[in-house]
């Protein structure tokens, strides 16, 4: 036997365990670079509008990867897999919450007329915002006790997170001014993952 192969996890809950690790590490790890520029002073010319690019786009791509889990279960058969997925919408939650915090606080102070003028200004701010406060349910109701508690409606407030994801392509597709290579790359992830998902709803309905 391969030692490199023994030391891999073999049963579910092991690979579970492993891969909610990794997730964890992975996650982190923007912040951490983060945090370091921020101390070594090396956020560019503009700190501000640096952190809330990352913090954004990050949860962008923590909100495909949880839409990623579904198609990539059924197309590997390994059905542990759904077990990380509120791992995933939580730390697009806690990085939709930092963008949000960072725009309220390090750009605007908390100055609510401020902000309100702002959002009248620029409708994109509005669409963002909108997307972040959608996310709030489905944040609160990622839980067992929330999934027996609502049943069949849980599905239905779940799929929110398609529309959510419309939503903060929207809202970068209007923030980009002039290279739009990422919006472009993030939106054939998205509409490739709708996709998937939709064709396996169909061969799930044939059957």
């Amino acid at each position: 036997m391969n030692p490199l192969t023994s030391l891999l996890p073999t049963g579910p809950v092991a690979k579970i365990r492993t891969l909610k690790t990794l997730i964890w590490l992975g996650a982190s790890l923007p912040l951490l670079r983060l945090l370091i520029l921020g101390m070594t002073d090396d956020l560019g010319a503009n700190p501000v509008e640096f952190v809330e690019r990352s913090t954004g786009t990050w949860g962008l791509v923590f909100l495909l990867l949880s839409l990623g889990i579904t198609p990539l279960r059924q197309w590997t058969q390994q059905a542990w897999l759904i077990a990380v997925r509120r791992l995933l919408g939580l730390w697009m939650f806690a990085y939709a919450c930092l963008h949000v915090l960072t725009y309220l606080w390090l750009d605007y102070s908390f100055d609510w007329p401020d902000i309100v003028k702002d959002i009248i200004k620029h409708p994109y701010v509005l669409v963002g915002a909108s997307a972040f406060l959608l996310t709030l349910p489905l944040a609160a109701t990622s839980n067992q006790r929330a999934i027996r508690a609502l049943k069949q409606r849980w599905k239905s407030l779940h799929k929110l997170v398609y529309f959510i994801g419309v939503l903060v392509l929207l809202h970068y597709w209007w923030l980009v001014k002039k290279d739009v290579t990422e919006p472009v790359i993030y939106s054939m992830v998205f509409a490739g993952l709708m996709i998937a998902r939709w064709k396996l709803h169909v061969n799930q309905a044939k059957r």
